[in-house]
């Protein structure tokens, strides 16, 4: 029998650019990988900017949402009110079959809201997090949770450990993948009490490669390929880094237009300066994976431009063809093992 074709199912209005950037990355996503397409949102917006697109031989569909959840809207209450919300209808177009992944771009407290309502929850999970690839040294490092759960309980972070470690061994092909707690200090003990509690569970299961506790820094300096934390701590560790890319960018762009001698060397470096910049561009890596649900849901950043938007979809599609959710329920309900 032949595969089924693959269907991606986008919030078409979803984040700060929609539907201009969302659509045109989703156009180019269908183009690049093959894959199909479901833009839902309000129908005359979607199919208007859609038309602006050459959308000849590509699988690409408008699936009608007659209202939107506002980044600024509380998830739960909107998610009542708005039953027909393009972030609900995207959510049910992965629950009916109709897409196997969706991915969107605007409220993370929505989508996560939507597709755990309407996917449900892995066997043996006690709560989905989000799963953020970050650049690094060596391999990339997901760091989980980036945000789902501010708190946390210690057998949480266990689960986290185990669901990265799928993640990136199918993903990424990493047989071993190095699990870290992060925390203020390499040193066992190093940490409160939930880190500390959360090092013994980790360190006495024998399915994960848990080299202990790592800080900050070691996510970008190849030591590690899962760091995993509650949610508070990962997500202002992300905002962090983020303020730190941008603060150099920012630095590097006046250095360089500075004076004609730096104006210059800037012609010289910018090949390798490109290089550089696109290796830690979060747009290159596309969006987080939410780990844990009967489903696959990519969000990624509200600021995301059309690249994002393709990369999200590509990171979706490598979840779909790797089997990462049937591997992850298979390894969450096992209790013990890296499932392969």
């Amino acid at each position: 029998m032949a595969e089924k074709p693959i269907r991606i199912a986008v919030d078409a209005m979803g984040g700060d650019f929609a539907p201009y950037e969302v659509v045109k990355g989703a156009v180019q996503a269908a183009r690049l990988y093959g894959v199909g397409i479901q833009l839902v949102g309000l129908p005359d917006v979607v199919e208007r900017e859609l038309a602006t697109h050459d959308t000849h031989g590509l699988s690409v569909e408008v699936v009608p949402a007659t209202e939107v959840i506002e980044m600024g809207e509380a998830p739960a209450i909107a998610l009542r009110k708005k039953k027909n919300a393009s972030i609900i209808v995207t959510a049910k177009c992965v629950a009916r079959g109709e897409s196997q992944a969706m991915v969107a771009a605007g409220s993370t407290g929505a989508a996560m809201a939507a597709a755990l309502f309407n996917m449900g929850r892995v066997d043996g999970v006690e709560r989905p997090a989000i799963g953020v690839t970050l650049p690094s040294l060596g391999h990339p490092c997901l760091l989980i949770d980036g945000g789902a759960n501010v708190d946390c309980v210690p057998e949480m972070l266990l689960q986290f450990a185990r669901m990265g470690s799928v993640f990136m061994q199918n993903v990424y092909n990493i047989p071993q993948p190095r699990v870290g707690i992060l925390t203020i200090g390499e040193e066992a003990g190093k940490g409160n009490a939930f880190v500390n509690a959360a090092y013994k569970l980790l360190e006495n299961d024998s399915s994960i490669n848990f080299i202990g506790n790592v800080e900050g820094r070691d996510m970008f300096l190849g030591r590690v390929e899962v760091t995993v934390c509650d949610g508070f701590t990962g997500n202002v560790a992300l905002k962090s880094a983020e303020g730190v890319a941008k603060m150099l960018k920012t630095l590097l762009k006046e250095e360089f237009t500075s004076s004609m001698t730096s104006k210059a060397l800037a012609l010289l470096v910018k090949p390798i300066l490109s290089r550089v910049m696109n290796r830690v561009d979060s747009e290159e890596f596309g969006g987080a994976l939410l780990l844990g649900i009967k489903g696959l849901c990519v969000i990624t950043h509200g600021g995301s431009k059309a690249k994002g938007i393709q990369n999200s979809i590509r990171v979706a599609k490598e979840a779909i063809e790797t089997d990462v959710l049937g591997k992850i329920g298979s390894r969450m309900a096992e209790g013990s093992g890296v499932a392969t």
